[in-house]
């Protein structure tokens, strides 16, 4: 066998032997700064961290800490993962993922699917949040973004819509518009340091409110 033959063999074996390792320690950490990161359905990983790119979380996978700087955050659903922390992107989490500390985003909305339980506080500055019949176990906080706490949603910690503290604003700034739905439950405060719309189904069950005054409503049409 000639060396360049029998080097390409030993360099393939080093390859196959090195995946073989790879795919036997499923719980390694993954860190970018430019690219995103796709974790596979099923799958078991570390920490992901990136700068520039966005993460998914595939199907029933886990994954420890999600982190980017310009991106979003997509984790699909059935997944666990242990928090999740995005500086410029949203963060959307599908029906019955697990969120066993925080969500945080500073500019960009976080959906809920169905189901989705998140065990500490749900907070971004810029940008919705949105519950559809999910449970958020540590509060909301935003200060410029619209809250819907959907249809039979759950909120432990009450809601906070804090003061703009921005230093540069254009005219007159656009109110937040915060809507408990039908069925919905929200233990604690709800407080507002800025003016916002407030609007409470007559079925829904929320703790004191300070800062506004809510507009009940019935049935599942939010008045315009």
């Amino acid at each position: 066998m000639n060396r360049l033959v029998l080097a390409l063999l030993l360099g393939l074996a080093f390859v196959g032997a090195a995946q073989a390792r790879h795919d036997a320690n499923d719980d390694l950490d993954i860190d970018k700064v430019n690219g995103s990161i796709h974790v596979p359905d099923n799958a078991t990983v570390g920490k992901l961290s990136t700068v520039n790119g966005g993460i998914r979380i595939g199907a029933n996978a886990h994954a420890k800490a999600a982190e980017t700087v310009n991106g979003g955050i997509d984790v699909e659903d059935g997944a666990s993962v242990d928090s999740l922390e995005t500086v410029n992107g949203g963060l959307h989490i599908g029906a019955k993922v697990k969120v066993a500390k925080t969500v945080e985003a500073v500019n960009g909305g976080i959906t809920l699917g169905q189901g989705a339980d998140v065990a500490g506080h749900a907070s971004n500055v810029n940008g919705g949040i949105k519950l559809d019949a999910a449970h958020v176990g540590g509060g909301i906080e935003t200060v410029s973004g619209d809250i819907t706490i959907g249809a039979d949603s759950r909120v432990e910690g009450g809601v906070l819509v804090n003061e703009d503290h921005s230093w540069f604003r254009m005219g007159s700034s656009r109110k937040p518009r915060v809507v408990i739905g039908p069925h919905a439950k929200v233990d604690g405060k709800l407080t507002f340091k800025r003016d916002v719309d407030l609007y409470v189904s007559d079925s829904a069950t929320i703790g004191p409110v300070e800062g506004a005054t809510p507009t009940k409503f019935s049935g599942d049409q939010v008045p315009k």
